[in-house]
């Protein structure tokens, strides 16, 4: 008798235990149900959604790729997309950002440093120049003392402005995102994903100024003292038909980077490429835009 009762409470409790773990999956699903549906940062409609026609991909050198059509958020391509790499100078996509948030374009910013790593402009010690003018000089040819002077008159400095730029990385839910400094030159601290990047660009594309500096082939700046300079956009691509932005990035561990944004007249719609750790960026980029040249239908989703 006592062996029954035993066993009958075992089962009793085994079935209170096993009805609380479902009623807990129910919520849990729940509730990650709820955090996937509201917290993107991202306004996305899929009201036509993108469907590629012939879908056997091309080889790409790039360890990690990404195609996103904007509109939609809807992935057209990818290889490794949630794979960290270093950003190299995309990670001034951030910057840009950041600083679009809080500078005026007139804004009269100090270069407190010359002796700045990688690509320069040689910008003098203590000249100034518009935060505009920076932008571009940022932007074209990836000037990286332009880039340091952005960060430096930030108020609380550059530490301050790194800070804002995890902020908003965490805020975009770019959870594979870290930036440790401005510029991009740090590969083994710095990281970030195709996919992120491709988010974030989508982000920075909505910014009207972004969007104007990021598809400028050349541009001239000038410090209040009158110095006149001359800024020439590295990415080869804007002389493709569509294509309008959006950075390149190159470090010897990141090797080769860039974000690309193309307009596709017919169809209204945004494709946003990214490649990353290639051999042959501007390639890889090439291949990927043929790929989906005349390649994507978009069908009209009625609710």
């Amino acid at each position: 008798m006592k062996v029954k009762i035993f066993y009958f409470i075992s089962l009793v409790i085994v079935f209170a235990a096993f009805s609380f773990l479902a009623l807990l999956n129910i919520e849990l699903k729940k509730q990650n149900s709820l955090i996937g549906t509201f917290t993107s940062p991202i306004e996305f409609s899929t009201a036509r959604y993108p469907q590629i026609n012939f879908s056997l991909a091309p080889p790409i050198s790039a360890q990690g790729a990404v195609v996103i059509d904007k509109a939609s958020q809807v992935v057209l391509f990818e290889k490794n997309p949630n794979l960290r790499f270093s950003p190299a100078s995309t990670t001034k996509i951030m910057t840009a950002l950041v600083a679009l948030e809080y500078y005026k374009l007139d804004d009269i910013l100090t270069i407190y440093k010359s002796n700045v790593e990688g690509t320069t402009l040689r910008l003098p010690l203590n000249e100034q120049f518009t935060f505009e003018d920076l932008l571009y000089a940022m932007m074209l040819p990836s000037s990286n003392d332009a880039t340091r002077a952005i960060a430096e008159n930030y108020p609380g400095g550059e530490k301050a402005f790194v800070a804002r730029m995890n902020e908003k990385a965490q805020a975009y839910n770019l959870i594979d995102t870290y930036f440790e400094e401005p510029i991009g030159l740090l590969d083994e601290k710095d990281y970030t994903t195709a996919i992120d990047l491709a988010r974030l660009t989508s982000i920075a594309l909505d910014n009207e100024k972004f969007s104007e500096v990021v598809a400028t082939k050349s541009k001239q700046i000038q410090s209040l003292d009158g110095t006149k300079i001359t800024v020439r956009n590295i990415n080869i691509l804007l002389d493709t038909p569509g294509v309008n932005g959006v950075k390149t990035g190159f470090t010897d561990r990141a090797g080769q980077v860039l974000v690309t944004s193309r307009n596709l007249p017919k169809d209204g719609a945004d494709l946003i490429f990214v490649v990353m750790q290639s051999q042959d960026r501007f390639g890889d980029t090439e291949t990927l835009l043929n790929y989906l040249d005349n390649n994507i239908t978009f069908l009209s989703i009625h609710p």
